[in-house]
Formats: structure tokens, C-alpha cells, sequence
């Protein structure tokens, strides 16, 4: 009896210690990503992942752009190993990789075709060669206007459209009585949600955020006339209130109607031509991005991108999460779930080779061309000492840009003038750059 009682107990701690061992197996992997439609799809699409890998679970930290930033931010300077997934940029990647902050990418499976990624996207996201982030969607900017009433308007927005094109067509659509406004583009302050706007932009007109000396470039005409022509066209035929708006706010009015034009991220595409989301998706056209005659277009070069902390405890089971979410099979999930037109866009070649894309997607030649067209190396007129198209590419331009942001968004919101508010930026550049060493006379 007690030879029967002691096997009892030796294989009740035998099943309690593999029951402990099992659980110290599975993995908890913490995602901190943005709460753009693409990022919240993949969130509802998981159950993909976790099936063949039960021994990872997913924790979602789900954050507006600006919150994510500054989060993700801190703790990654801090070493904070609050993460083991980040959704970070194109301008964040090149920086934090060179500090040794991201675990690189460089044993991805074969299957995951690192060849297969856009040469521009995966330039924008390594380091001396190597990888340190995956593309979930990669974006430029381009026009989406609504056809109809352009045609009832009796206005043609071309393919190649200039900003005056752009202020005629605002004028022609723009009907406040009846709640549509000829354009909505964004005003919320941040470097990469008003300023990535403005920038290119700035670009388009001859501007440029820096000399070849560092000197800050705020008090040029270039800059004035962007700015001057940027608030007139939002004070107009914009909405009320255009100084909270972003892109998920603009994408919200454009889906319901009421926007005549929205200039934003290629990637809006497929969501303003969601006919279960958009009032209006039988309705959309597509432009590229404007220009002002000074051989730039107002489009920018963006991917979010998944990388891992080097602070990471589970870099292993964060990179077999990449894969998947950034991988060819999760294209395919999408298309079958979802249909084509909502894959995510701008990652890979083989995608705009791909037929049944091209057929579903309205949006994804001009986005293709708008990426193309995009050159981070020479994104200005004139010579700049910097490489980025909608951002400046050396880690002081995230307050930087924000608080330029700042002032922009003041002015629209009818606080300041125009002129304050380029002394202002040219001012708190000025210190910005002088502190950090840029500027040594």
C-alpha cells in the first residue's frame, strides 16, 4: 500500500513538473504596432500564427502614431525590454540599427525571399548591407479625389497634376452647405503626421529643411510660399477643426463623402475603395502627388516595418512572428480572406507582377509609380546635406520635427500667422541644430 501510494504521488509530481515545464515553454511575445487598418487586420488574422506555433502567444500593444513613437522610442533608448516586436520606420531603422538597438535580420529563411523585397524599401530599412527590419507595408503619397464630383464640377484632375490643378479643383468641389470640402490633408502636429505632409510638400516647391551647412532654412520664400499656399488651400475648402486632423481622421471624412481630394499615404488605397468601409469606394480616382515646377513631387518614402529589440528576450520566436506577418504566405491569407485589393502594398516586387493585384487594385500602379518616384538621396532642388524625403534622417529630427509641427499646426488652427510661425521654426531649429553640434559658426 505505501509502495502504491508513493508511485501515486511520484507520478502526480512527474505530471505537475511536465504540466510547469510545458508552461516555461511558451513564449509571450509583446507587439507594439499602430492602430493604421492593416496592423488591426493582421491583429484578426493571427490565429494563422499561433495554430503552427502553439508555444508563442501574442500580447497587442495597439497605440495611436504619435503615442507609439514616443513609447517605443523610450524604451528602446532605454533598454527597456518592454517589447519584443516594434512597428517602427523607415526613418527610425537606418538610426537604431546603427546604435546596436535592433537585432538584425540576417538568417531569415530562405523561403522568406529577402530578394523579393522593393530595392528602395529594403535600402530605407538596413544597415551596411544588413537587414534590420521587415516592411509590412511600404507607401508613398499620391492624390485620391472623388470623380463625380469632379465631373459635376466640370474640373479634370490629370494624372501628373501641379498644385494649381490641385487649388482649381479644391475651389471647383468645395460645397460646405451640403458637408463636402474641397480637400483634406493633415494638420494634426507630429513629425510624421503634419510635417511628413508639409515636407514634401516644401520639397515640391523648391524648399528644403537644411543648407549644405546645417543652417536651417525656414526664412527662405520657398518655405513661405509652401505655407502660405498650404493654409490657404486648408482655411478655403478644408474641414473645421483641420488642426486635430491626421490620417486616420482625414481617411474617416474621405470615407464618408466628405472630401472633394485627400493627399496621404498610398497605402489609404485599398481602404477608400472598401466598398463594407467607404461610402464612396466606386467613386475614387488617383493622381500622383502634385508638383509646383521644381522637379519634385509632394510624395514621400515610408514603410512600417516590424523589427525586433536587440533587449529582447525571445528574439528567436520574434523573428518566426516576422516572417509570417511579413512574408509571402501572409499575402496569400489576406487575398483569401480578405481579397486582393487588401493585401498590404509596396513590399515586394512579385506583387506588382501579380495579375490578380493588378486587377483588384485600382490604386496600385500610381502607388508603385509613387514609390519609384520617390528618391531619398536627393529629395530636394537644391543641395541638403541630409538623405530623406518626408524627414530629415539624423536622430534629432523627432522633437525637431514635432515641435516645427507645432507651430504649422498653430497657424492652421489661426493662432499664429504664417510669419510667426516660420520665425518660430527657424528659431527652435536653429538651437536644435547649434546644441547637437550641426551648426559650429
Amino acid at each position: 500500500m505505501i509502495s502504491t501510494t508513493r508511485a501515486l504521488l511520484g507520478a502526480t509530481a512527474l505530471c505537475a513538473f511536465g504540466t510547469l515545464a510545458a508552461a516555461q515553454d511558451t513564449v509571450t511575445l509583446t507587439i507594439a504596432t499602430v492602430n493604421n487598418g492593416d496592423m488591426v487586420r493582421m491583429q484578426g488574422l493571427t490565429d494563422d500564427f499561433t495554430s503552427q506555433h502553439p508555444d508563442i502567444q501574442l500580447e497587442w500593444v495597439t497605440l495611436e502614431e504619435n503615442v507609439l513613437r514616443q513609447n517605443v522610442t523610450q524604451d528602446i533608448a532605454t533598454n527597456g525590454g518592454q517589447y519584443d516586436v516594434v512597428t517602427i520606420g523607415t526613418y527610425e531603422v537606418p538610426i537604431w540599427g546603427k546604435q546596436g538597438w535592433l537585432a538584425p535580420l540576417d538568417d531569415l529563411p530562405a523561403d522568406y525571399d529577402v530578394d523579393d523585397l522593393l530595392p528602395s524599401i529594403r535600402a530605407g530599412l538596413s544597415v551596411d548591407g544588413t537587414l534590420y527590419a521587415a516592411p509590412f507595408y511600404g507607401e508613398s503619397s499620391f492624390v485620391m479625389y472623388r470623380k463625380d464630383l469632379a465631373e459635376a464640377a466640370g474640373v479634370t484632375i490629370p494624372d501628373q497634376p501641379t498644385w494649381d490643378d490641385i487649388r482649381k479643383a479644391a475651389e471647383a468641389m468645395n460645397d460646405p452647405d451640403n458637408g463636402v470640402y474641397g480637400i483634406c490633408l493633415r494638420g494634426k502636429a507630429g513629425w510624421g503626421e503634419n510635417m511628413a505632409f508639409l515636407t514634401t510638400m516644401a520639397n515640391s516647391y523648391g524648399a528644403r529643411w537644411f543648407d549644405e551647412n546645417w543652417k536651417p532654412q525656414f526664412d527662405s520664400p520657398e518655405w513661405k510660399a509652401a505655407i502660405t499656399d498650404y493654409l490657404d488651400l486648408m482655411n478655403n475648402y478644408g474641414p473645421p477643426g483641420a488642426s486635430s486632423n491626421g490620417f486616420n481622421e482625414n481617411l474617416t471624412l474621405f470615407q464618408q463623402g466628405k472630401c472633394g481630394m485627400w493627399i496621404d499615404a498610398t497605402v489609404a488605397g485599398s481602404f477608400v475603395t472598401d466598398p463594407n468601409n467607404s461610402t464612396v469606394a466606386d467613386k475614387v480616382g488617383f493622381a500622383l502627388a502634385p508638383d509646383a515646377g521644381h522637379g519634385r513631387r509632394a510624395n514621400w518614402l515610408w514603410a512600417w516595418s516590424l523589427a525586433i529589440p536587440a533587449s529582447s528576450d525571445a528574439i528567436p520566436q520574434a523573428k518566426e512572428f516576422i516572417a509570417w506577418a511579413t512574408g509571402k504566405g501572409y499575402t496569400e491569407l489576406v487575398a483569401n480572406s480578405e481579397g486582393w485589393a487588401n493585401v498590404p502594398p509596396g513590399t515586394r516586387t512579385s506583387l506588382y507582377e501579380n495579375q490578380d493585384y493588378l486587377s483588384a487594385a485600382p490604386f496600385a500602379q500610381m502607388t508603385i509609380d509613387s514609390i519609384n518616384a520617390a528618391d531619398p538621396n536627393s529629395p530636394t532642388e537644391q543641395p541638403v546635406p541630409y538623405t530623406g524625403v518626408q524627414f530629415v534622417a539624423i536622430p534629432e529630427f523627432q522633437g525637431l520635427g514635432t515641435s516645427v509641427g507645432q507651430e504649422f499646426s498653430a497657424a492652421l488652427a489661426g493662432e499664429k500667422s504664417v510669419d510667426e510661425a516660420l520665425a518660430a521654426a527657424q528659431d527652435v531649429a536653429t538651437q536644435t541644430m547649434t546644441e547637437a553640434g550641426y551648426i559650429t559658426q
